[in-house]
């Protein structure tokens, strides 16, 4: 994929390449390799839904990282949120024994309640950091 390459609508060029970084909450090691796999699948979906595309994810047992190109029209701490509640929920709904050990509380809890979301550049640090993301040290 050629990333300094432009998408193009009716009015405008564009390249928006994004980095999300989500933490468990409390940064509890809650999230097994299976889990991984399945966000991949859950935030590829939803961004799809977004008009946006899933470049890179990973993570670890306790963060995931998510790289992702998005169109101008979107508001950013929106589709954040969504992506938070949507993979929240099917989480806890199909992992629900194994994140009982982690989150005992009434509310249920998945994510961290902050996120780090930072914007790419179009060719070697993005390079860069697909390769990092990729490294990622994934739970058994």
């Amino acid at each position: 994929m050629d990333f300094r390459r432009l998408k193009t609508r009716s009015n405008s060029a564009f390249r928006l390449l994004y980095h999300l970084v989500l933490v468990t909450k409390f940064r509890n090691n809650s999230l097994t390799g299976e889990m991984l796999e399945r966000l991949e699948d859950i935030f590829r979906a939803t961004l799809a839904k977004w008009d946006c595309e899933l470049i890179e994810f990973g993570g670890e047992s306790n963060h995931v990282h998510v790289l992702f190109e998005a169109i101008p029209s979107i508001d950013l701490s929106k589709l954040v949120n969504n992506l938070k509640t949507v993979s929240s929920r099917l989480m806890r709904k199909e992992y629900a024994a194994h994140l009982k050990r982690f989150y005992w509380s009434e509310k249920p809890m998945f994510w961290g309640g902050s996120y780090a979301l930072i914007s790419v550049g179009t060719q070697a640090p993005l390079q860069k950091l697909i390769a990092y993301v990729q490294n990622q040290e994934k739970p058994e």
